[in-house]
């Protein structure tokens, strides 16, 4: 994710859901002042993984420990970038994706809540707001009030490629808000809000959204799990982020 593009390469963090990725240069700041204090140990990899931790702690969120020693990996193509789950997956979509990767469904619903601190642009969301069907103009299981408010911020033809939303209500704030927002038919994804109305993942939004510190738990406990996911052993200690060594 954070090596840059190549002429013959482009990488994934110029791949189409990655565009909005941004200040990747904390990173790079993080990786000159470990390398000062302990040169060839300190992966980005892990530094990714701390620095997730952290700015959840830091805005309100629980803690974990973290597993340190992952290695770097030398290819990073943007065209892996459609292995994503997208912003349009239904919930057999969702369970299926998270499945390839040994993560399930309660660990899914636990880990979208990291949207708490998210924002989309519209173009992740539109397809809900203007001709969703043939029955439809607006997709029937979103709020029709915060229908209308999304409609107004990304009108079609929108010519403001900025406009967005928050996925949640507290902003800056690691909470449960996320899960009483899909509860109330506010999710701002496709993918988030069918989370909250199927029979497989609906009884967990609606424990995470009635009981924080349930969420909290269950986060952490996914989070440690995600971060064991994909972990190369035979990678580098890259002493530039952004390059190979």
């Amino acid at each position: 994710m954070l090596l840059d593009s190549t002429p013959g390469n482009q990488a994934e963090k110029d791949g189409p859901p990655n565009i909005s990725v941004q200040s990747s240069y904390m990173i790079d700041d993080a990786k000159t002042k470990l390398e000062m204090a302990c040169p060839h140990t300190v992966s980005c990899a892990d530094i990714i993984t701390f620095a997730a931790r952290d700015v959840v702690t830091m805005s309100g969120g629980p803690r974990w420990n973290v597993l340190k020693g992952r290695k770097d990996g030398r290819i990073s193509k943007a065209a892996e970038t459609i292995n994503l789950p997208a912003p349009t997956f239904n919930v057999t979509q969702l369970i299926q994706s998270f499945a390839k990767r040994g993560i399930g469904a309660k660990d899914l619903v636990a880990l979208s809540g990291g949207h708490t601190l998210g924002f989309s642009h519209c173009s992740s969301f539109e397809a809900r707001l203007h001709n969703f069907s043939s029955a439809h103009d607006t997709d029937p299981s979103m709020n029709s009030e915060f229908a209308q408010k999304l409609r107004k911020k990304c009108p079609k033809p929108n010519r403001d490629h900025n406009a967005g939303e928050f996925l949640d209500s507290t902003l800056s704030t690691f909470d449960n808000d996320y899960y009483r927002r899909l509860m109330a038919g506010k999710g701002v994804f496709g993918s988030d809000q069918a989370l909250a109305g199927d029979y497989r993942t609906r009884w967990i939004v609606e424990a995470f959204a009635k009981d924080q510190s349930l969420c909290f738990k269950e986060f952490t406990a996914s989070m440690v799990k995600l971060g064991n996911v994909g972990v190369i052993e035979n990678g580098e200690v890259r002493l530039k982020c952004r390059v190979v060594n």
